[in-house]
């Protein structure tokens, strides 16, 4: 298909625009995003292909082809702060172990990406068992842990846990009501949450959502990260990601946590601290995170004892 002939949304997209809890994504996702993505078509001069399925939540990604034959990904953000920066780590890593920026266009309500296609594009966690998706997603996240130059524009991971736990505070007394939460522990979880973003060391840029659905098979290197949500603090906190796609973090959340932290050479009980605090501010919204939170909350509490 050459251009943009049928323009549709994929599945998540429409989903998340047709809910309209984000009423500026379901207006973008109407008015802009349809005569934005031919509009880039022609600006980069490609040969598109259908949208990738289910998609993103607030993206169009879709495979194309340059006219000079290059395997290319368009990917049209609507813009939020979680992804503002995307680009810019992009440019940091500069294509080690993450796919290559070719160029962006950015407007009021728009990033637009054109990035390196991954092919063949297999996911990470399709294509190893789950103990070796634990050792090669160490082994990315050891590569991206740099630091930024002075004058970086990446904003702080302190920043986003509050802004985060300020969205879990706005919520959580009802859902706790509801499901008959211990109150006394969500306050220690976002109570850490807020905390452990500021008492690290050793800041460097994270990755912050790196997990086996964010690593592609690919030619250049055998794996590129996809996706990167940059933001400069604990790299401690970068390995919780990953835990939560494992099965394992429900049957035995510290066992799981010592062995990632083992493989990235992380202070064990820092990462058990970021893990339950994470858990707590994810529980309203994910399914089983309470659970795995109540598990950690006799360690953590015996640490204070």
């Amino acid at each position: 298909m050459t251009g943009v002939t049928a323009f549709r949304l994929p599945a998540l997209l429409a989903r998340a625009a047709d809910r309209g809890l984000e009423p500026g994504l379901t207006t973008w996702a109407a008015d802009t995003l349809p005569s934005m993505v031919p509009a880039l078509v022609e600006r980069w001069g490609l040969t598109m292909g259908a949208p990738y399925e289910p998609g993103g939540q607030c993206s169009w990604v879709a495979p194309g082809t340059t006219p000079s034959g290059d395997a290319v990904v368009l990917k049209v953000t609507w813009r939020h702060p979680e992804a503002e920066h995307e680009a810019d780590g992009l440019r940091f890593w500069n294509g080690d172990g993450v796919v290559r920026l070719h160029d962006e266009v950015a407007t009021d309500d728009t990033r637009a990406l054109l990035l390196e296609r991954c092919t063949p594009g297999t996911w990470l966690k399709d294509s190893m068992p789950p103990q070796d998706q634990d050792v090669m997603l160490a082994g990315m996240l050891r590569r991206l842990w740099r630091r930024p130059p002075d004058g970086h524009p990446f904003p702080s991971l302190a920043s986003m846990c509050d802004h985060w736990a300020r969205d879990y505070e706005s919520r959580a007394d009802a859902v706790a009501d509801r499901r008959g939460w211990d109150r006394g522990l969500l306050s220690e979880g976002v109570a850490l949450y807020r905390e452990l973003p500021r008492t690290s060391d050793d800041d460097v840029l994270l990755c912050t959502d790196l997990h086996p659905e964010n690593v592609l098979a690919a030619q250049r290197e055998p794996w590129l990260v996809v996706d990167p949500k940059p933001h400069v603090g604990d790299r401690t906190y970068d390995a919780t990601q990953h835990m939560f796609n494992m099965d394992r973090l429900h049957t035995d959340p510290g066992a799981l946590s010592d062995r990632m932290a083992a493989l990235l050479d992380l202070d064990p009980e820092r990462l058990r601290l970021w893990l339950f605090a994470r858990c707590v501010q994810e529980a309203p919204e994910w399914d089983g995170m309470y659970e795995v939170a109540a598990q950690l909350a006799p360690w953590v509490r015996s640490r204070s004892a």
